[in-house]
């Protein structure tokens, strides 16, 4: 699995305005489970996250998102994505906890 830390220039050169980050999704992305916006080059956005913190940090990230995404479920129009979105860092939590 690709990390930061072992991504060569040339990989971050991609992220880092080839086009990516302008580039728009595709009508066929998953916008729970692989949005198009962290997932631009060879490094998703999520272990960026991960390898910045200590495990406990980390943990506390995904409970906070899980947070966030039940409280705004209802007030941003599209309440299923949103429930979806919760569930998918819950998802993450369980798993980090395995």
């Amino acid at each position: 699995m690709q990390t930061i830390d072992t991504a060569t220039p040339q990989e971050w050169d991609l992220v880092a305005g080839k086009g990516y980050f302008g580039s728009k999704p595709q009508d066929d992305t998953d916008v729970v489970n692989r949005p198009h916006h962290y997932n631009t080059g060879t490094i998703e956005c999520i272990d960026a996250i991960k390898e910045s913190m200590e495990p406990d940090q980390f943990l506390g990230y995904l409970k906070g998102n899980c947070l966030k995404y039940l409280w705004r479920y209802e007030y941003k129009g599209k309440p299923v994505e949103d429930l979806r979105k919760a569930r998918w860092y819950l998802e993450r939590l369980i798993k980090e906890n395995l």
